[in-house]
């Protein structure tokens, strides 16, 4: 196992905090209970003296340095799977991620995925948490993502990420005409009976999802959306829950809703898309260790395109009948 040194200093806004609370805000690519294990495993030192205790409160401007072993990610495969990538520095990647391909390993999926491309791409990425993942797309959703290639930029990225530092930008289409943007403020949890679903629930988590209109076609609206948080299928979920599931989306209730008198080649189009019309379109973010603000647009991938090409064709189709 590699062994790995992690240090930072108690910021102003953790004083007061429990120690594995501050912990957990510093050095986020770890989970709690892990920080909490390494605690009491005498592995955390604090202005150079070892702090063993989770409860014990922090005032501000303390060093911190932990000291451990950490399990990389060799027990993935390396697989050299094409990686679409942006933008590439000794920190960070930015890949543009195409349909069909899993970002990490799980029930189902225990290759095949980016992690596995990473593994192969860049093998020192092993001994980065999730070899350097730190946010997801869902397997049928495009566009961009960014990757970490050390732990500082991880642990520095994630951080931005929950204090919502990170710009997050979606194109999708819509089920049904809106007519004017708006937010979506729903909390969200685990479905309460399908576990690998989310549902909207009172005692979730926060999430925020904005959204504006970008066109208007017969029984469907083409939207940018921007994240202020990222749980899992948000997007999806919101929509749906204001009744305008995205098209595609078999899950959540986008199946497709052809409006009237459709020609058949449009109906062919929409038959054949068979995902979530979602494509992360653009990320901007400061970068973990210079600090500079970067920004990336990944363009529509191909059956993004087809499908507003499809309906835009078929809006001016029957723009007359939508007239009287």
């Amino acid at each position: 196992m590699p062994q790995i040194t992690l240090s930072a200093e108690v910021q102003p806004e953790q004083i007061g905090l429990r120690l594995d609370q501050a912990l957990a805000e510093l050095f986020p690519a770890y989970s709690r209970s892990r920080l909490k294990t390494w605690i009491e495993a005498d592995l955390v030192k604090m202005n150079h003296r070892i702090a063993n205790i989770p409860r014990e409160k922090v005032i501000g401007g303390e060093h911190i340095e932990i000291t451990v072993d950490v399990e990389d990610e060799t027990r993935f495969e390396p697989e050299n799977i094409p990686l679409n990538i942006v933008y590439e520095d000794e920190d960070i990647m930015v890949i543009n991620k195409p349909k069909d391909l899993v970002v990490h390993p799980g029930a189902g999926n225990p290759s095949g995925t980016v992690l596995n491309a990473l593994l192969h791409y860049y093998p020192p990425i092993a001994e980065v948490p999730r070899a350097g993942i730190v946010h997801r797309l869902d397997k049928d959703t495009t566009g961009l993502m960014v990757i970490a290639k050390t732990i500082p930029a991880q642990t520095k990225l994630v951080r931005d990420l929950q204090k919502r530092k990170i710009t997050r930008e979606y194109e999708a289409v819509a089920s049904g005409i809106m007519t004017k943007g708006g937010t979506v403020d729903q909390p969200m949890a685990r479905h309460a009976t399908k576990r690998t679903l989310m549902a909207v629930h009172p005692m979730g988590k926060p999430a925020v999802t904005h959204y504006r209109i970008m066109e208007n076609f017969r029984n469907y609206t083409r939207l940018r959306l921007r994240l202020e948080t990222g749980r899992t299928h948000q997007i999806r979920v919101h929509m749906a829950h204001i009744a305008h599931p995205l098209l595609g989306d078999q899950t959540y209730g986008g199946r497709p809703r052809p409006p009237k008198n459709a020609s058949e080649p449009f109906m062919d189009v929409l038959r054949n898309f068979k995902r979530q019309a979602l494509h992360a379109v653009m990320l901007r973010l400061a970068h973990p260790i210079t600090g500079e603000m970067m920004e990336w647009y990944a363009p529509l991938p191909d059956d993004f395109v087809e499908l507003i090409t499809a309906l835009k064709t078929d809006y001016i189709e029957h723009k007359e009948e939508l007239d009287y």
